[in-house]
Formats: C-alpha cells, structure tokens, sequence
C-alpha cells in the first residue's frame, strides 16, 4: 500500500527520484490497484537488498 494516501504514480515518482528504485504503480492493474505499488525481488539478491536498503534509508 502507498504510504500518506499517496496515488501509485506518486509514489513511483518518489522511490524513482529519491531512492533510484523502480517498481509498477498499482493503477496499472485498474481502479482497485490505485493506492497500492509493486516491486519485483527478481534479479540478483545482492540488488533487491540495495532496493530495499535505499527505500528504508531515504522514505523514514
């Protein structure tokens, strides 16, 4: 779920621009995915775990 009520494009926006983290805005899945965002763990672990690093550094 998108943090504050953010829309799923805000939040891409934020984790893109602040955390240099792509993920899919919800809306892309219809209306009952606005408001809530996915990440893929695919790829190497040692890049999910600095995705997950950079989120929890930059989104406190």
């Amino acid at each position: 779920k998108t943090p504050g009520g953010m829309t799923s494009w805000d939040f891409f926006d934020k984790l893109l621009n602040e955390c240099n983290v792509v993920g899919t805005p919800g809306s892309g899945f219809g209306p009952s995915g606005e408001g809530f965002f996915r990440l893929s763990a695919f790829g190497h672990r040692e890049n999910v775990i600095e995705a997950v690093e950079r989120i929890k550094k930059n989104l406190k």
